[in-house]
């Protein structure tokens, strides 16, 4: 049998991981927090989940160990470090590396910045309430804004990690909305309109990430997007992936 290491905690990761299992492959899944292991079926033959952030070191040291024939990283499209130290564990102990690709989203009529940090930085010359859906860890640049406390609502996982990085940067508990997406048009809509949001600030998740149902709320209540863009990179689509599994799997 042979054995995949898949770098996931996403839905494509998800997807991958079951499409190759059902394949034959003995597969082990590898997710940054202990929530992420709530998403995947645990105790399926051939499934090992682990847990836990990975530095390069530390990665080389679990290829070595499970004797793969391949890596698939399936981290999220923004998570650019983490795939870097998989490319880097990859070469140096000689794996193939296959890198899966999140399609992009039109966002050619939104305000898009190139990082957060400017993003933040325009949006401390403008009036109106701020959410910030671009992950927990990154809630402390939006300190930059005057009026931070005021102005910002955090949209964030129902995890302790997450309410901690949120109250360290000093958001107030009722400007911290805890929830997993993907979320629907109305259900961004509701939040949109009860917070008085003018303001959506959010990555471009692609369809996995709900990225058209955040677009099309803030067009119903009149909010504006604001999108940190999509760090470039290449890779392999969903089907590409899908198609090497088929190639490789053992006959």
């Amino acid at each position: 049998m042979k054995k995949l290491l898949i770098f996931g905690g996403t839905t494509e990761g998800r997807e991958i991981t079951d499409d190759a299992l059902a394949r034959g492959y003995a597969v082990t899944v590898t997710v940054a927090r202990e929530y992420g292991r709530q998403f995947l079926p645990e105790g399926t033959r051939g499934l090992t989940v682990l847990a836990g952030h990975l530095d390069e070191p530390a990665m080389e040291t679990l290829m070595v160990s499970g004797e793969f024939c391949a890596v698939i990283d399936a981290t999220h499209p923004y998570a650019v470090e983490v795939s870097r130290f998989i490319r880097a564990a990859c070469a140096a102990r000689g794996l193939s590396y296959l890198r899966l690709l999140r399609s992009a989203s039109d966002a050619r009529d939104c305000r898009s910045f190139p990082s957060l940090g400017e993003a933040c930085r325009w949006l401390g010359g403008t009036q109106g309430n701020i959410l910030a859906a671009t992950g927990s860890r990154e809630i402390a640049a939006y300190r930059a804004i005057p009026d931070f406390a005021g102005r910002v609502w955090a949209r964030v996982l129902p995890t302790a990690d997450s309410l901690a990085l949120c109250q360290a940067a000093g958001l107030p508990p009722d400007h911290i909305l805890e929830g997993r997406g993907p979320f629907s048009r109305e259900q961004n809509a509701r939040v949109l309109q009860a917070c008085g949001i003018r303001w959506l600030v959010t990555k471009d998740g692609g369809p996995e990430g709900g990225f058209q149902a955040k677009l099309d709320a803030a067009r119903e209540t009149g909010a504006e997007l604001i999108v940190i863009a999509r760090p470039p990179e290449s890779g392999m689509t969903y089907s590409e992936v899908k198609q090497w599994l088929e190639e490789n799997a053992e006959r």
